[in-house]
């Protein structure tokens, strides 16, 4: 494979108002990072801030699972989990692909929360996206 130029969507949850904001970034400097690890908002342009990774998903839509250690894909067998809807039958596992829990360059949208706010609110250093007209 070779190396991929893609955007990275960030989804910024913000746990206090409970709204959510989305930021692309053109490079990814979160490469490396896992699900649960602490991030300096002053990475993706939020200085003061203190994010969470809490998931996101690759390229083509696999999601990410924080107990699978890996930045690439996986099939993993599974009952009923992330990425996996509930099962009829008892006791049956499905055969399901999905992404590890390391960032790479392969994640198209990565999921985070707020964990310490900056001077600046979020909604003012982040634009509003308007709804769409029906």
């Amino acid at each position: 494979m070779g190396h991929l130029k893609m955007e990275l969507k960030l989804v910024i949850n913000d746990t206090k108002t409970g709204k959510a904001y989305t930021k692309t970034l053109p490079d990814n400097h979160l490469i490396g990072k896992k699900i649960g690890e602490e991030v300096d908002g002053s990475l993706i342009g939020l200085s003061d801030y203190k994010l969470t990774i809490t998931g996101g998903s690759d390229l083509a839509g696999f999601p990410m699972r924080m107990d699978i250690n890996t930045s690439t894909r996986k099939k993993i067998l599974d009952v009923k989990s992330i990425g996996l809807k509930a099962i009829k039958r008892k006791g049956m596992k499905i055969r399901k692909t999905i992404h590890g829990n390391t960032v790479s360059e392969f994640i198209a949208q990565l999921n985070l929360k707020v964990k310490s706010e900056g001077a600046q609110k979020l909604e003012d250093i982040l634009p509003k996206k308007e709804p769409a007209a029906k």
